[in-house]
């Protein structure tokens, strides 16, 4: 020991490298000597507190130059660092107390025991960053200067593989880094100029909010309707105050106050804005405004206002109910009523078929109503316009008119007017067939399971039970008097097989719909084995199995996939082959019999359709069929262009006032209306 107090009085004190730890920030120089320190142990722990540790076996595989072992004398080190406040502090530890990674970059070549005196290396750390500045840098601290040594270039370091990976990873992230702050950089630029993007529009909008108060009297005006809204609040205030008003015998101002919301009224009417409203409104909102001022001194009381408005609201959502009701109902009974025009067409063509003595006349072209070379359509329906629609549009866009073959079925009251109006309008080339449902002998309900059920009392007492004495009761049962739903004509889809039994394929349309290309592509589908070629309706959770059929009844739930997805009647191509194979009018029989309590599907053909079907469709592509023109006034109206067929299914037909107007002219410009009976029955767009 006192060898080495020599050597430390006579040697000047020797910084060794200065390493830079990036995630710690703290300088260690390092001065080795032969010499004991007290409190080497703690200063070892700090050490190797940010290294990770490595096996000797582990650190000789590696290429750097030296390495201490247990056999050589242990070595001293004089650690200068600075602890977290920034105070330099000067600590032992010893050679053993360091990490494994610690080694000598530059050792004393030769013989350890020639070296005379204590000798100055410099500890290389296999974990320093990478910044060649910080990496390199070499201080050496005398007594009285600080001497700065040539920092060593980066390719003269020690190379090992554990710090080439390390570098390697350390680029790598920074890499990544750099690629983040970019994105986020970019990110931010497209934000900004977004909302400036918002910022402009805003201020090109001429329209400015309006403001006004129902006790200020220098209210601004800048929106086209904010008078009409001050005067309907104020309306409000006006009768919650005059109900105060009553409830305190103030009768003077409750009278004030009925007479006043009776002048706003009158000025209001049944304005939309401001434009509507009389010259003299703003005149009328100030002296309401007078009479508010006087009754908020005399009655306010916030808890009795706020009681009372509430009152109010509940009262206004009960009439708001009510009248959703009605307008339902009225809704469904316009939709259902036959309008005065196509009840006159059909009694105009039947009065001239007798008449003229059509009925003796017999169809021609009968050749081709049973051969399955040319195509063949199904069209159930009672509505002659309608009908005649879907056969125009048709037969406009087909590229070969004289192959197509219409077979029309409607009831024994409109069978003598359909026939004539397709004999005094029968399309050029097409042939078209019409036919009564009462001459089908074997339709009778000791075959068919539907017509059994419409027959009895049960059904009908289910469907005419009910006589609401007001349009508000009632209304959510009025569909199921649609009588659509008791017509054998809806439900004769089912027996294709029976009605046309030479046939191999059919292509079904429903009457409210409008054809805009040729369908011919349609029979060269392949339907994979599949009996029905359909187009799927449902979008997310809609229009699956679960919105038809009753899933609580085991019958259902055990036998059907509540999410499978529905399907469209309206354009269906069925493979009658196929049909008569797999007998699916039995399984629409075995179904619909299972349902003769109505417990298992409530009403419709769609229902027992994706039943009889099940398994047994084939999806065609959205673009053939695009339905909801009856319901919903927001479709794409590209989608609506470019499809093959669009369908009115929905309460709006277009033949009905209730239509929406902007799909109205899809179907109207294939109406004749230079026609003599659309003429004489008041037939406009």
């Amino acid at each position: 020991m006192e060898a080495a107090s020599s050597i430390y009085s006579t040697f000047i004190p020797i910084i060794f490298t200065c390493f830079i730890l990036v995630s710690t920030l703290v300088i260690f120089s390092i001065n080795i000597v032969d010499a004991e320190i007290s409190d080497s142990k703690t200063i070892g722990r700090g050490l190797k507190a940010y290294r990770k540790l490595y096996g000797r076996k582990e650190l000789a595989a590696s290429s750097a130059p030296l390495f201490f072992n247990d056999n050589e004398k242990d070595i001293d080190i004089i650690a200068t660092y600075s602890d977290a406040s920034g105070t330099i502090r000067t600590s032992r530890v010893k050679m053993t107390d360091l990490s494994a990674s610690w080694v000598l970059e530059n050792p004393i070549d030769g013989d350890p025991n020639k070296q005379n005196g204590s000798q100055i290396f410099k500890l290389k750390d296999s974990y320093q960053a990478s910044t060649t500045s910080e990496e390199n840098a070499e201080q050496f601290i005398g007594d009285n200067h600080l001497q700065e040594v040539e920092t060593e270039k980066r390719h003269q370091a020690s190379w090992s593989p554990v710090k080439f990976k390390r570098q390697m990873l350390r680029k790598k992230r920074r890499d990544l880094r750099t690629k983040e702050l970019v994105r986020q950089v970019t990110e931010a630029d497209k934000q900004m100029e977004a909302t400036a993007a918002i910022e402009n529009l805003k201020n090109m909008y001429p329209v400015v909010k309006g403001k006004y108060s129902l006790w200020r009297r220098d209210y601004e005006n800048p929106n086209s309707d904010s008078t009409l809204k001050l005067m309907r609040d104020q309306v409000i205030m006006a009768k919650a105050y005059a109900n105060i008003a009553r409830s305190k015998n103030q009768n003077d101002l409750y009278h004030s106050l009925l007479k006043h919301v009776g002048q706003s009224l009158r000025v209001i009417g049944d304005s939309n804005s401001d434009s509507d409203i009389h010259t003299s409104s703003l005149d009328q909102a100030k002296a309401m405004g007078h009479v508010l001022s006087l009754a908020k001194d005399q009655l306010y009381d916030c808890r009795t206002v706020a009681r009372k408005l509430r009152a109010m609201l509940q009262s206004a959502e009960d009439n708001v109910d009510s009248l959703k009701k009605r307008s339902a109902f009225l809704i469904q009974l316009a939709a259902k009523t036959v309008p005065k025009p196509l009840h006159c067409l059909p009694l105009q063509l039947a009065a001239d078929y007798y008449f003229h003595g059509y009925q003796n006349r017999r169809d021609l072209n009968l050749e081709k109503l049973e051969d399955p070379s040319f195509y063949h359509y199904a069209i159930f329906s009672d509505n002659i316009l309608a009908t005649s629609v879907v056969v125009n549009s048709t037969v406009l866009h087909a590229n070969e008119p004289e192959k197509h073959v219409f077979h029309i079925v409607t009831d024994k009251l409109n069978f003598a007017a359909m026939r004539m109006w397709f004999i005094l309008n029968a399309p050029d080339k097409s042939t078209v067939q019409v036919e009564n449902i009462d001459d089908f002998k074997w339709l009778n309900s000791s075959y068919c399971s539907v017509l059994r059920q419409l027959e009895s009392a049960r059904v009908k007492e289910y469907y005419f039970k009910t006589h609401p004495s007001s349009l508000s009761v009632g209304s959510d049962n009025l569909k199921y008097r649609n009588p659509k739903y008791l017509s054998m004509l809806n439900h004769l889809r089912f027996y294709l097989p029976e009605v046309y039994p030479k046939l191999h394929k059919i292509l079904f349309l429903d009457d409210d719909i409008v054809v805009q290309k040729d369908l011919t592509p349609l029979w060269d589908v392949d339907l994979k084995g599949m009996v029905n070629g359909a187009v799927q309706t449902c979008k997310g959770s809609f229009h699956r199995f679960d919105k038809y059929l009753n899933f609580s009844n085991p019958k259902i739930s055990e036998n059907f996939d509540s999410d499978a997805c529905g399907w469209a009647f309206g354009m269906n191509i069925f493979d009658l082959k196929e049909w008569k194979n797999r007998n699916i009018t039995q399984i629409y029989h075995h179904w619909q019999d299972m349902n003769e309590d109505r417990t298992l599907w409530k009403l419709g053909t769609l229902p027992p359709g994706l039943i009889t079907f099940y398994n047994l469709t084939y999806p065609l592509d959205r673009a053939w069929h695009v339905l909801g023109l009856g319901y919903d006034p927001a479709l794409n109206q590209t989608e609506i262009e470019n499809a093959a067929v669009i369908h009115y299914n929905g309460n709006y037909k277009p033949w009905l006032d209730l239509a929406v107007a902007k799909y109205k002219s899809y179907w109207s410009k294939y109406v004749r209306l230079d026609n003599y009976y659309l003429k004489l029955c008041y037939f406009s767009e």
